[in-house]
Parts: C-alpha cells; sequence; structure tokens
C-alpha cells in the first residue's frame, strides 16, 4: 500500500491494507498468518491480567529468570556507563503476567558532572529504588495512544486514512503538504524531517506555525522517514475533528474505558515521589536549561506545547501498558470494554510500508523490528520504543507481549546507546514461549547465540545408489538474511561442503523450494516437513549448520526426525538409538521446548 521511493532516516537507524473510502475504511485483504488476538476474538474470548507463574502462561521459567538477570547487568557499566538507573520489567502471555519485577533506583542522582562525566548521586535516604508501579514518561510510546485514536475516528467515519490532512486543517495544505495524507502520517512516510525546535518559538500559536509552515524534505509517500511532526500534525487533526483537546481524548478514549488509572499527560506533583526521574537537562545536550528533570515531560518540544503532544508527554506504569497490551491482542476489547473492533486492530498490526523493507510499518506501530524486538519479532508483532529507555513489544502470533520500562536517560543521554538491553529481554521472553517438538519429548535446537556458527552432523552415508533421499522435520526463525541455516554436505570427509537443495511443506500449505539449500527469516514458527535429494557419494556426510550474525538473532532452528531413505531401506533413522548416538552435535542440544 504504501507509495514506492527512496528511504530516509529510519527508527532502525536513530536507535542503534486498507483504503478510505468516504471517511470509512474498506479494509483490503490481510495476510494469511492467523493471529492469536482474532483467534480469540473469534472464540469470544476476553481475557483480563492477572498474576500467575510461568507454567500458567505457558512458558517457560529458565528464561524468564534469565531475562531478569541479564536486565540486572546493564544497571553495571555497559561498557563505560550503566545504560539505566533500574527498570521495571513486565512480560506475559494470554490473560497471566509471568514476570512482574522492578530492578535498581528509580530516583538515584540529582546532577550530572560533565567535567568528570559522573553522576552527582542523591543522598542515600533521598533515592527511590524501583517498584512494580513506577510511573515513567513514555516518551515516543506516547505515539502510539495519539495513533489508537486516529484509528478510533478512522473507524466512526470522521476521519479518512487516504484524505489529505488539509482537509481538515486548511493551513496545513502549504509549503508542498497539499497531498499528504492521514496514512502518511501514521506510517512515517509524510516526508516531514525528524523534528524541529518549536521550544524556540515564544508562544504556543507561534509553534503550531511552525508546523503547518514546515515544508517536507520528500514528495509524501515517497519515503520512510521517522519524524515527530507527524504525530504532533495528527494531534493538531484529532483536537479539530473532536472538539476535544489531546489529553481529555486519552482519558474518554482509552485510559478511562480500560481502567488505566496511572496512565496520564501531565502527572499531578503529588504522584512524583512515584516517577522514575530522567535527565539533568542542560544545554548542549538538551534544548532547555531545565535541570533534574522529574514528575515533567523529558521531551523539549512536548514541554513547551505544555506537556501534551502527539510525539511525546504520556506517563504510565508497566501495569497499564500490559493492559493495553492485552486489549490489542484481544481485539480491541478487555473485559467489556472496547476500545477499537478486532478489524482496526489488525490495520494496525499490517505493513502499509511494504516499499521501504526494513521499516515496517502498520497505523502508528512498528512491525518486524529485530533492533529492539530481538526474537520476539515477526512480520506481525508490533511495538514502539522511547528515547527514555521505554519499550513495549505485542507478539500476536504467539500471543505474548513485554513492557521494559528504563530510566536511561537518567542522568544524562549520553551514557547509553543503542536497545541491547530491549534485545536481550525480547530474546529471553522469546525462548520462554516453548516450540514443542514434531515428534516425540525433545528435538535438536540450534540455539539462539550471536557471532556462533553451531553444526548438526550425521554419520557418513553410502548414497552411491543416487536415490538416496533425506528427510526430517524443520523449524525455523530468524533475522532474515543476517542469521542462515543450511544444509550441506561433503563427499570427501569434510574437506569441502557444498549446499544440498532441499523443499518443505507446512501444514496446509504448498510446497517450497529451497534451492540454495538454504532457510532464513520467516516460517510462520510451525513444523516443515523437509525432503532432499542427495548426491551419490560411497561415504556422503550430511549436515545442518546455523550462522548467526553479531547483531541479532530470532528464535533459531529446530530439526527432528532425522531419516535417509532409499528404495532398499533406511540408511539413517534417528529413531533408533544406535543412529541417535553417531550424531555430532556442536552448538545444538536437545530441547524439549
Amino acid at each position: 500500500m504504501a507509495d514506492a521511493g527512496a528511504r530516509g532516516i529510519s527508527r532502525r537507524r536513530l536507535g542503534g491494507g486498507a483504503l478510505a473510502l468516504g471517511g470509512a475504511l474498506a479494509f483490503a485483504a490481510l495476510p494469511d498468518d492467523a493471529t492469536a488476538s482474532a483467534a480469540a476474538s473469534a472464540r469470544g474470548a476476553r481475557p483480563t491480567l492477572r498474576h500467575g507463574s510461568a507454567r500458567r502462561a505457558g512458558l517457560l521459567s529458565a528464561p524468564l529468570r534469565q531475562l531478569v538477570t541479564d536486565a540486572e547487568a546493564f544497571l553495571a557499566p555497559s561498557p563505560v556507563h550503566p545504560w539505566y538507573a533500574g527498570a521495571v520489567l513486565l512480560a506475559g502471555r494470554g490473560g497471566t503476567v509471568a514476570l512482574h519485577r522492578p530492578i535498581g533506583m528509580a530516583v538515584r542522582y540529582q546532577a550530572y558532572d560533565e567535567e568528570t562525566d559522573t553522576g552527582v548521586e542523591f543522598p542515600a535516604d533521598r533515592q527511590i529504588p524501583m517498584s512494580e508501579d513506577t510511573v515513567f514518561d513514555l516518551a515516543s510510546v506516547s505515539k502510539l495512544f495519539t495513533s489508537i485514536l486516529a484509528v478510533q475516528q478512522i473507524e466512526r467515519g470522521r476521519l479518512g486514512l487516504e484524505t489529505a490532512v488539509a482537509a481538515y486543517l486548511p493551513d496545513f495544505g502549504r509549503a508542498g503538504k497539499q497531498d499528504m495524507t492521514i496514512r502518511h502520517l501514521l506510517t512515517h512516510t509524510s516526508g516531514f524531517r525528524a523534528w524541529i525546535p518549536l521550544y524556540d518559538a515564544p508562544t504556543y500559536e507561534e509553534k503550531i506555525r511552525l508546523v503547518l509552515d514546515e515544508t517536507p524534505t520528500g514528495t509524501p509517500g515517497t519515503v520512510y522517514r521517522y519524524s515527530d511532526l507527524n504525530l504532533i500534525s495528527l494531534q493538531l487533526v484529532l483536537e479539530r475533528i473532536t472538539g476535544r483537546s489531546l489529553d481529555v481524548l486519552l482519558r474518554e478514549e482509552i485510559t478511562g474505558p480500560l481502567g488505566m488509572r496511572r496512565t496520564r499527560y501531565n502527572p499531578p506533583a503529588s504522584w512524583k515521589p512515584g516517577i522514575a526521574a530522567t535527565e539533568d537537562a542542560r544545554t548542549p545536550w538538551s534544548g532547555l536549561d531545565r535541570g533534574l528533570v522529574w514528575g515533567e515531560v523529558h521531551d523539549e518540544n512536548a514541554y513547551s506545547l505544555g506537556g501534551v503532544a502527539g510525539h511525546a508527554g504520556v506517563f504510565s506504569d508497566a501495569w497499564d501498558l500490559a493492559v493495553l497490551a492485552r486489549t490489542l491482542l484481544n481485539g480491541g476489547v478487555y473485559g467489556r470494554e472496547r476500545i477499537l473492533a478486532p478489524e482496526s486492530v489488525e490495520l494496525m498490526f499490517t505493513d502499509f510500508n511494504t516499499a521501504f523493507p526494513g521499516d515496517e510499518h502498520g497505523l502508528g506501530f512498528e512491525l518486524y523490528q529485530h533492533w529492539y524486538m530481538g526474537a520476539m519479532a515477526t512480520p506481525r508483532t508490533a511495538g514502539h520504543t522511547g528515547f527514555t529507555g521505554t519499550s513495549l513489544v505485542l507478539d500476536p502470533t504467539t500471543d505474548s507481549f513485554l513492557v521494559v520500562l528504563g530510566n536511561s536517560v537518567h542522568p544524562v543521554r549520553g551514557w547509553r546507546s543503542g536497545s541491547a538491553p530491549r534485545v536481550a529481554a525480547a530474546n529471553q521472553l522469546a525462548r520462554a514461549v516453548p516450540v514443542r517438538p514434531d515428534r516425540g519429548r525433545t528435538a535438536w535446537f540450534s540455539g539462539m547465540a550471536g557471532s556462533t556458527t553451531a553444526t548438526l552432523t550425521l554419520p557418513a552415508l553410502d548414497t552411491s545408489s543416487g536415490r538416496a533421499r533425506l528427510r526430517c522435520a524443520l523449524w525455523w526463525d530468524t533475522e532474515p538474511r543476517a542469521d542462515v541455516l543450511v544444509l550441506e554436505a561433503s563427499a570427501d570427509g569434510g574437506a569441502d561442503w557444498r549446499p544440498v537443495p532441499f523443499t518443505t511443506k507446512g501444514r496446509g500449505a504448498r510446497p517450497q523450494p529451497h534451492p540454495s539449500g538454504t532457510a532464513t527469516g520467516w516460517s510462520g514458527r510451525v513444523w516443515h516437513e523437509l525432503t532432499a535429494e542427495l548426491p551419490a557419494a560411497r561415504g556422503l556426510t550430511l549436515r545442518w549448520r546455523y550462522t548467526t550474525d553479531r547483531l541479532y538473532v530470532g528464535r533459531g532452528g529446530y530439526v527432528d526426525t532425522v531419516r535417509v531413505e532409499t528404495p532398499d531401506g533406511r540408511l539413517f533413522d534417528e529413531a533408533r538409538p544406535a543412529d541417535a548416538a553417531r550424531l555430532r552435535a556442536e552448538g545444538w542440544t536437545r530441547a524439549a521446548g
């Protein structure tokens, strides 16, 4: 659905469908892979949240314990300074929150010493540890709330996805923006710059005038460029068509109905002891000299707009974000309260940016971003991050959700880079979702380590008849192209290895050829039957080789029920103990899930 064109600044680099007809939605065909949320909606199931065990959530407990251990490591130098002073971690599946853990400090530093590059700590009795209900400045995670509010208005026929923004804001149409649509704003394909310093303008009206007068740096629809101006513009549209301010819309349309009592713009002073502090905001690293920002929005533009902005300014805690996640995974309903139709949720999780590979985007939600979703990333995994150290990830394919809230700009933004804690947490939650073996109790598992090569090797077999065939079950989910599972063979004892083409077939699907002998990317997280015609040799050695790069990984690969057959019988059968004992595994292990 996205317009073709060049790519601009992406969220990946910053961090390290549908048609509208007459203002109403006409939903196009969605991807074939059914989501858990759609299935739950069809069954009438509307789970609400409660704390429970990993077992109750259908998760493995060991990876959840490791998730906490990994997160705690980032409280120490990583590699020079802590990535955050503290964090609140929440992970769950279905209606069960299986992990809800605070670590570190919500308030630790009263200032940043630029000369020594150190944080000036509060006295011990004035420092505040994280708690389960610590409230965070969500930063750009706020964009999700604005997007949901927009999709609600699209659903009600008051906003058209393909309608020009200028149809609602006539002054918006100048400076090359006359063809910019609501979809361009929601998918960051407007061509706007990433941001402009609105805080330099002296009045609210002059700040808004800067947005209205802004000229796109690219023709709308021809470039992907993540920009705060998109959601600020959307805020102006929403306030115009509803006659309500954005904070009132948030309360009346989302947080009130869902019972999200700790989510709002501009938290009152009484909340301050329960809010995580952010940055010692001073120039030159900040646009404004404000000192320690604590209990007020960190983003300079949102602050200058009175704390209520489409791109930033929402405060919330982990539980409330889990409620939002559960609502969306339920198809827009939580308990008896519905805030979106199931079709609208599907639309938010559908990629509109197919013309910009690597920058997949639904309406408001980012999709398939390994740089912070880690191994949870699938074409349907949705989420967002915030500059202050926050993130929310939803995986409809496994009905799981992850909230990582950290105060990573405390005491200063320069102490952290990238999204390593988010990736580490997402990897462990992905690992906690078990992969049931195709048969029996265990299957061969490649592992999920980065910068590694793992091999699973069969003994040398006599395939000289020319009629030998490999059969096995294969399951894979890897970072596309970067991490590859290869089937290869050697006829000279391992001196020379060559790829073996194979074919896979999922249940109810068409056979898929793999002429290069490789599997990479997304396979639906289901088992596939694999067949491969083997070259003729008196001593043919087969192996699976799984290779990962240093950055990100997927859920890995699984191999089960390996056998090599000829018309005269089986040369190898993993089900036979003697044959199974001859498999040589380097990096692969037997796993029950």
